[in-house]
């Protein structure tokens, strides 16, 4: 059974420093206290310091009843710019997350681009799709408000 890909973009705004911004999506060990959609996040293998050859486990449960289990090898770090990690498990590709100021306000760009490797998931992507992007969409948008709530920041209407 083919594949079936998927590309997601999406965009938090904080007025928060770049700084703490970076420090909180840079710790995704810590995800599952503030991000309740992150079950569960395992090192599984630690990387330099920046964190570059680092593999994590993460389980993550949106609205729709089902979890997705995934491993990410961290491939690319530039402190308070970007990080990025290929996909590998339930779902398999890359994500990327990029990081800007833009008036007094820390921007975050996250793509993610996916294909999901779980037969049932292909089998019924031809009309689960909608609700797969839905969920995905819930999941950042409940990370976003969150991770404002987190930083004492207001979230915008992009989060």
């Amino acid at each position: 059974m083919r594949a079936i890909e998927y590309r997601f973009s999406t965009i938090w705004c904080f007025d928060a420093p770049v700084q703490v911004v970076w420090d909180a999506i840079h710790d995704s060990a810590h995800w599952p206290r503030w991000w309740k959609s992150v079950e569960r996040v395992q090192d599984l293998a630690p990387g330099n310091g920046d964190g570059i050859g680092a593999v994590q486990r993460y389980t993550w449960k949106g609205v729709l009843p089902y979890r997705l289990i995934f491993d990410v090898h961290v491939t690319d770090v530039e402190p308070l710019q970007l990080l990025a990690g290929d996909a590998t498990g339930d779902v398999a590709g890359r994500g990327c997350w990029r990081f800007s100021t833009e008036g007094g306000m820390t921007v975050v760009r996250y793509d993610w681009q996916v294909r999901t490797t779980r037969p049932w998931m292909n089998l019924l992507a031809p009309l689960a799709r909608p609700f797969f992007q839905w969920n995905h969409d819930a999941v950042m948008r409940e990370g976003g408000t969150a991770l404002a709530r987190r930083l004492g920041a207001t979230p915008t209407p992009e989060n």
